[in-house]
């Protein structure tokens, strides 16, 4: 066979329409109508066609079409409205939230100070997914499309922030058979088609490092991905330099076995931030969206041992100071873990380097410091070399401190560091462009500007209740339609007969009350829920005056059996008769996918067992868009649910016996559904509106869109976290990292002599006290060569239960008051006495020094 010569052909732009290369090689039109309207002008079906990729389109639009679209004096028109939004934000930093409200000085995002300029200059934002829109296939699910939405609301907002992940060059999709079993296809992404561009030199050679794997070198290069104001930096192992299975490391997201998902967060972690380094984009913080990056923290502080003059102990304070990690799973086996053999074939090298053992270096990835055998986790490395760790949500946050207390021995369960801050989403990225239309009618700009203001969302009540309902009656009309079509494209595809094609535009009622249920199909989302019980449920949707009808979608893993089987039972149940225009499945689960149904569905409905939801966010989206919720008290909604917002099912139990739960939780569901939710839908009055149903709509939009979304969420990390530790980190670095020398000398020296530490002596002035009364306690306390400076002695107390277990206690510090005869210092303290009943108190020990993120987790809490 010849040789083949590549060359890429390019459409031909006119020149009057030159601002829409522009336009599509930015993200910034996905969250944008008037960008959206205006690709869709240019031409509906090849904008389908195109997976809604602009770039992909205007590659296979005809050059009739681009001259046409040049001579159409009102395309032009809208053009340039869209073309001078899009600069106007662009060139807004100087006056975004960031340079609003962030310290005087700071550098809005893309201001052309140097990093050093200011502390929190830089966050860089490391996730192993970004969903973005559907046409850029570098996401599997949820994680990704809150990664997405966080650099949006970066963007909005002026963060100055930079994304880091992988340029996945295959995608992930799914097709059902004819027995209804999930099929799984992986194309290859054409990166023509996609809006990125390549990473080069001065002399426009690619920009490349290199990554360690055993016995060879892995080169990466970066493509850069521009979000609105924000890049993101994808990395790419696809060169000639690597060897052929190398090249294949970053084909697919979650792909391979154990060892492709080490050599996948090697080169998230340590290769990506060697590329920020090369490109210049050094961070002052560096956000770990889940453990996948968590090497980061690693390469980091390598980075900083060489930049410094600093050994591990001070370097890792310095690195630890500026990382911020976020955990999602409340799985534990989620968490990703890799066995000691395999971590020593490929760290021995770089532990060597850092100045560690191999007994040091795997004690980072583990609950028990001492343990010889116990696998290396991710989730554990970031959180003891990061000096903010957070959960999604505020069940969430108590799920995650029980699950890693061993990582803080002695702490009790609520004080384990790892904070929430609860998800959100960006709306405008999933609004209909019919609500968005009543929102600039009625709340005016500012629910754009500055949506998690309450004040404006307060005018959701101003919107006419016909006025309101008719336009959601007509997102459900579309919704309805999109679900026919795919379901017939669908039959065709997997060689369906003729009449049920045909009986495709038939499925499903416009005017019938339409649940929606699409996310990832793993077990513990419990999808089969409201199939449980098939007499019943046909009888709720075959109603011919109340009906009801269910669209579903969503995917399983590629190794998730059980998840496909659960797929197969509901398009088996969806086949039958009594269910077959009542039922729909949705394949191929993606953003878009997701979109139609929030858009246009009247409840949206969510059945995790409790407490396996770290948050969720599709409930959100389905909620600005006026779709109400119901669902288990899980997740965000555990935090959200008030009787007049939506639904709870169950009172928010949990159950130890898997199946028991189940049935009594569909139960609750069926009654829920039958006594409640129908009800309310079909109570109509003489004008035909469901007054009380629109009532519930108002309050649900107007009490929680100013709370679950991500503007609200990404001011929240700037002023809990990514704020203090740029401060913290540069409060370190100063003088040539001085004070983080001084830290790991102090945390060297408490280590040393903790075991020394102990609590001689308790002695409560009385053990009956008055309400009102303080109890007063004084503790004799020995600190081997430390001082009273060098520690915290608490009062921990609070009131018992039934069976002596201390509930929620709080600490209440202890002054030192000298010392006793016996050596030891004294330690006074007093308990106030607020409630009567019993109550109890012990006396601990805690190490405090001025730049300890936390007391927790260098040492054990000595206990009295």
């Amino acid at each position: 066979m010849p040789t083949i010569r590549t060359f890429l052909v390019r459409p031909s732009i006119p020149a009057p329409l030159k601002p829409l290369e522009e336009l599509a090689r930015n993200l910034w039109w996905c969250w944008n109508h008037g960008a959206i309207d205006l690709f869709m002008r240019l031409d509906r079906d090849l904008w389908d066609q195109c997976d809604h990729g602009p770039l992909k389109m205007l590659a296979r639009a005809s050059q009739a079409q681009l001259e046409v679209a040049a001579q159409d004096e009102g395309f032009l028109s809208q053009l340039e409205g869209v073309h001078k939004s899009f600069r106007a934000y662009m060139d807004g930093a100087a006056t975004s939230w960031f340079a609003r409200h962030a310290q005087a000085g700071a550098p809005a995002a893309g201001a052309k100070l140097p990093a050093e300029a200011w502390p929190q200059s830089r966050i860089a934002y490391f996730s192993a997914e970004f969903g973005l829109t559907e046409s850029v296939p570098v996401y599997s699910g949820g994680l990704g499309v809150l990664a997405g939405d966080h650099i949006k609301s970066a963007s909005d907002l002026g963060l100055p922030l930079v994304g880091v992940s992988l340029l996945y060059r295959e995608a992930f999709h799914q097709y059902l058979n004819a027995d209804g079993w999930q099929q799984d296809i992986h194309p290859e992404t054409d990166l023509a088609t996609l809006p990125v561009t390549l990473l080069r030199d001065a002399k426009g050679n690619p920009i490349k490092v290199r990554c360690e794997l055993p016995g060879r070198p892995l080169w990466v290069q970066s493509w850069r991905l521009d979000v609105g104001r924000v890049p993101l930096i994808l990395l790419d192992v696809d060169l000639p330099e690597n060897s052929a299975e190398d090249r294949k490391i970053d084909d697919r997201l979650y792909g391979g076995d154990i060892e492709m998902r080490l050599q996948q967060e090697i080169l998230l972690g340590i290769g990506g931030m060697r590329v920020l380094h090369a490109l210049g984009l050094a961070p002052a913080v560096c956000h770990m969206n889940e453990g996948h990056s968590a090497f980061l923290a690693l390469e980091r502080t390598r980075m900083l041992q060489r930049e410094m003059g600093l050994n591990f102990r001070e370097a890792a304070e310095l690195s630890a100071a500026g990382n911020v990690f976020t955990t999602h799973t409340p799985v534990p086996a989620g968490n990703d873990r890799f066995q000691p053999d395999l971590m020593e074939r490929y760290f021995e090298p770089f532990w060597r380097e850092l100045g560690l053992t191999r007994q040091e270096f795997l004690a980072l990835g583990r609950e028990d410091a001492t343990s010889d055998s116990e696998s290396f986790c991710m989730t554990v490395l970031a959180l003891k070399l990061a000096a903010r760790s957070n959960a999604v949500a505020k069940l969430h946050a108590t799920v995650s401190r029980r699950m890693w207390r061993r990582v803080y021995p002695g702490a009790p369960d609520h004080e384990v560091p790892v904070a929430a801050i609860t998800n959100g989403v960006h709306q405008r990225s999933y609004l209909s462009s019919d609500m968005r239309r009543l929102f600039d009618r009625y709340l005016g700009p500012r629910w754009i500007t500055d949506p998690d203001e309450p004040a404006t969302w307060e005018r959701v009540m101003r919107i006419p209740a016909e006025e309101l309902w008719r336009t959601h009656e007509r997102r459900r009309d579309e919704t309805v339609a999109f679900a026919r079509a795919r379901l017939r494209s669908q039959l065709e595809r997997r060689g369906g007969a003729r009449r049920d094609i045909d009986a495709a535009a038939e499925v499903l009622d416009p005017r019938a009350l339409t649940f929606g249920f699409a996310r990832r199909f793993a077990t513990y989302k419990r999808a089969s829920m409201v199939l449980r019980d098939p007499a019943r449920l046909a009888r709720l949707v075959g109603n011919p005056q109340r009906p009801v009808q269910f669209i579903f979608a969503g995917k399983a893993h590629q190794k998730d059996e059980p998840g496909k089987e659960i797929i197969r039972k509901l398009v088996h149940l969806a086949a039958q008769p009594e269910f077959r225009n009542r039922i729909v499945f949705v394949e191929d689960y993606d953003i878009n996918v997701a979109r139609m149904l929030v858009q246009g569905v009247d409840v949206w409905m969510n059945t995790p067992a409790r407490p396996y939801e770290a948050s969720g966010t599709s409930g959100m989206k389905a909620v600005v868009n006026g779709a109400i919720h119901a669902s288990i008290l899980d997740g965000w909604w555990a935090e959200a649910y008030e009787p007049d917002l939506g639904w709870a099912v169950g009172n928010g139990e949990e159950y130890a016996d898997r199946d028991v739960g189940d049935r009594i939780e569909s139960e609750a569901l069926y009654h829920l559904l039958e006594t409640e939710i129908v009800p309310l839908f079909y109570d109509r009055g003489k004008d035909g509106l469901p007054r009380g149903w629109i009532d519930m709509m108002k309050e649900s939009i107007r009490k929680l869109a100013p709370v679950f979304n991500t503007h609200r969420m990404v001011r929240e990390y700037f002023e809990r976290s990514y704020g203090p530790s740029g401060k913290q980190m540069h409060r370190l670095a100063a003088e040539r990292g001085a004070r983080a020398r001084a830290l790991a000398a102090y945390r060297a020296r408490v280590a040393a002599e903790w075991p020394r530490v102990t609590v001689r002596r308790v002695e409560p002035a009385s053990r009956d006290v008055l309400v009102g009364q303080p109890l007063h306690v004084t503790a004799a306390v020995s600190l081997g060569g430390l001082s009273p400076a060098d520690v915290s002695v608490e009062l921990f107390h609070g009131p018992v239960d039934v069976h002596g277990n201390m509930v929620d206690g709080v600490a209440a510090p202890m002054k030192s008051v000298g010392r006793g005869p016996d050596e030891a210092f004294v330690f006074d303290g007093e308990i106030a006495s607020s409630a009567s009943g019993w109550q109890g108190f012990g006396v601990r020990v805690l190490p405090r020094h001025e730049d300890l993120a936390s007391p927790f987790g260098t040492v054990p809490v000595c206990w009295g």
